[in-house]
């Protein structure tokens, strides 16, 4: 006698439905930062945004930002290269969560529980993989091989943490430079360098 509850199919339902679920709101949050579209800011107003935040240059980080989102979102929603797609959303939502983390856990105070909750969903399916419904199923798992899963899931950490290093530095020269009378660089007077 089996004491499984769910049979193999249902599991895979339910994982194409939770992940398709996912991909369709990042889809939405970068749609609103890349092309300003259900009430967002488009990559002018993120960019913006961006640089109040201490991410610098502010256009670039804008970008990848809604890319982190929307193309991650997308890939995850077709359970396409599954192992980068979770790892780039889930270091997108790392990265926003770090920034939301001052206002403590609940989201209703403006906390870290939306994007962390969404990060960590997004690195459970780069763990784990798409499931029985996707395109990485179809082809063969060649965009989704254990040591892919692996490699991706190392590079989140470091990856948010390059980030948030990055911004805190930020805004660490932001509130230092007024006091000293000096001008703080950020990228934006000259796009072309680095």
């Amino acid at each position: 006698m089996s004491h499984a509850t769910t049979r193999p199919v249902a599991a895979a339902a339910a994982q194409t439905l939770f992940r398709v679920a996912l991909g369709g709101v990042l889809i939405a949050h970068g749609s609103q930062k890349l092309f300003g579209w259900f009430g967002g800011g488009g990559i002018e107003g993120t960019s913006k945004g961006m640089h109040a935040m201490g991410f610098r240059p502010a256009k670039p980080s804008a970008i990848l930002a809604g890319v982190g989102e929307a193309g991650a979102g997308f890939a995850l929603a077709l359970g396409l290269a599954t192992p980068a797609a979770g790892a780039a959303a889930a270091t997108t939502m790392g990265v926003a969560a770090s920034v939301h983390a001052p206002n403590g856990f609940f989201a209703t105070e403006g906390g870290l529980e939306y994007p962390a909750v969404l990060g960590l969903a997004a690195a459970s399916f780069t763990l784990g993989g798409p499931g029985l419904f996707s395109l990485d199923a179809l082809t063969g798992h060649v965009l989704d091989r254990p040591w892919m899963r692996a490699v991706a899931l190392a590079v989140v950490p470091a990856a948010i943490g390059v980030q948030v290093y990055r911004r805190r530095k930020t805004l660490t020269n932001d509130r230092i430079a007024p006091a000293s009378g000096t001008a703080v660089d950020d990228g934006s007077a000259n796009p072309g360098t680095p």
